[in-house]
């Protein structure tokens, strides 16, 4: 278990991505017990060939989700920060997608409630996949190192692979996703 004092938060470079898609494959074994990768909190968006989006929850400072679900099925974790879904509690309703800058949560292709990224209690698995395979653009670092930034990656994949498209070719292309 990778411990670190304080809060934690995924890091992501998104220049690093490869688009292997083995954090959604292991988010899927972990929290599924078999590869599903619609089922996986961690998403990776490629709207343009070559251009991967990593996606997965931010854990906002004022935790829109959390406060907009009417069943109060989603809570933090105080110890990592994380969001944690009470899939017995949840609706369902999208109330959380619709309050999410990223539309990060998403509904569980198996079931009547959302998933979100819950860092695996602490020992995030698709940080340990990246790193295994040595693209390292996943990375744990303390959340409280980017609590100016997180509306840089609370963001859509529309949004994001934008950036990342103008990033890579400055004004060459005209990007439409």
């Amino acid at each position: 278990m990778f411990y670190m004092s304080g809060k934690i938060w995924i890091a992501r470079d998104y220049l690093k991505c490869s688009g292997c898609r083995r954090c959604e494959i292991v988010c899927s074994l972990h929290h599924e017990g078999e590869i599903w990768p619609e089922a996986s909190r961690i998403r990776i968006f490629m709207l343009i060939p070559g251009l991967e989006v990593i996606h997965l929850c931010t854990q906002c400072p004022e935790y829109p989700c959390v406060k907009s679900c009417p069943t109060l099925a989603l809570s933090i974790n105080e110890e990592t920060g994380a969001v944690v879904v009470d899939k017995e509690k949840c609706s369902g309703c999208g109330n959380c997608i619709k309050s999410c800058p990223g539309e990060i949560p998403h509904l569980h292709p198996g079931g009547k409630y959302v998933v979100i990224c819950d860092l695996c209690g602490g020992d995030p698995q698709c940080v340990k996949i990246c790193r295994e395979g040595g693209w390292n653009a996943l990375w744990i670092t303390k959340k409280e190192f980017f609590k100016n930034t997180f509306k840089l990656y609370a963001r859509k994949p529309e949004e994001m692979t934008r950036d990342l498209a103008f990033n890579l070719y400055g004004d060459l292309i005209e990007v439409e996703v």
